[in-house]
């Protein structure tokens, strides 16, 4: 079910294709605030070149501006408590909040906000917008699936969105590395970041 899809009138009425709107996605047009306790924000990075580390941020907070008529007005904003950063091991964890990573103290925050928005098809849709950490901002766009909305048990309007995006660490001056005697380093410069979205509609 996409959020709208293009059909062309009669030729010998118009020329001229129109949008055709689906009515129960329209209505889902509003603000919305994301519901941390049923979402996550993870990643996945290479470690020693044959294994790979899983990883999330457990305190964030965002919101998105739904447009169900043309969801290329749509926006969204994230902000990610760097001191969050849980990948199961607390070294491994304290190391990532240093100065050799994402310097949390200096750097609290991770952000990310939208400055476009488009259908690819579908269900599926691009958001492109800038990624902040530490002192760096890039373009960063991610590949969203529309999981579809729902009314729970406590009245509240929610919406579902999955999606990833790969980035190079080394884009945003997180550089830090270690040689491996048998060649390659430490941790790989991809990592792929992770959504799974339920955000709350306001009244």
């Amino acid at each position: 079910m996409g959020l709208f899809n293009r059909r062309s009138q009669d030729a010998a009425t118009s020329t001229v294709a129109t949008l055709d709107v689906d009515p129960a996605l329209a209505a889902l047009t509003g603000d919305y605030v994301i519901d941390a306790a049923h979402s996550s924000i993870g990643f996945t990075v290479r470690h020693a070149m044959v294994t790979n580390v899983r990883g999330s941020f457990s305190d964030y907070s965002g919101s998105l501006q739904l447009d169900g008529s043309d969801p290329t007005r749509s926006a969204a904003s994230i902000e990610v408590k760097i001191a969050s950063v849980d990948t199961g091991i607390a070294d491994r964890d304290g190391h990532l909040r240093s100065g050799d990573f994402f310097d949390a103290e200096a750097f609290p925050l991770m952000t990310f906000r939208s400055t476009q928005a488009a259908q690819l098809g579908g269900d599926a849709y691009r958001i492109t917008g800038e990624l902040t950490i530490k002192d760096v901002t890039r373009p960063l766009s991610i590949d969203l699936e529309f999981n579809g909305s729902a009314t729970d048990v406590y009245g509240n309007e929610r919406v579902g969105f999955e999606g990833s995006a790969e980035i190079l660490r080394s884009d945003w001056g997180l550089t830090w590395n270690a040689a491996l005697e048998a060649g390659g380093v430490m941790v790989s410069d991809k990592v792929k970041l992770t959504f799974d979205i339920s955000a709350i509609k306001q009244a």
